[in-house]
């Protein structure tokens, strides 16, 4: 999926002071907007880039101007915490974080002596 990032972006800046954080990041298109945040901490973030990608793939699946009046409405009905394009972003963002613990946790937890005997082989008694 390519996409685009711009730091210092106006518009999350915008988003941050609405939301009142201390950094933002946010999706027009295939661009993702941050303030208060710079690009390599923001990568560094597999669950945040996850939740970010799922809004760009949003975007794709339902063109931008019609994914911005969507949004905006269900926003506007439910809230931003129970919009659902935001509860399936944050789903996307906590699957980004377990893929990325498990990956770790196999880069230093194997240990090829530690690996079970297979079962058709007889150990001497």
């Amino acid at each position: 999926m390519k996409y685009k990032i711009v730091e210092n972006s106006p518009f999350a800046r915008i988003a941050r002071l609405v939301l009142k954080s201390s950094n933002v990041a946010m999706v027009l298109g295939k661009t993702i907007h941050l303030s208060g945040v710079k690009r390599d901490g923001f990568l560094k973030d597999r669950g945040w880039v996850a939740h970010e990608l799922c809004h760009i793939r949003q975007f794709q699946e339902h063109g931008y101007l019609r994914f911005l009046w969507l949004y905006l409405r269900e926003s506007m009905r439910v809230g931003y915490w129970n919009n659902k394009y935001e509860v399936e972003a944050r789903i996307a963002g906590l699957k980004g974080e377990r893929d990325m613990l498990i990956a770790e946790k196999a880069d230093s937890s194997i240990n090829p002596t530690e690996l079970p005997i297979p079962a058709d082989v007889k150990k001497e008694v």
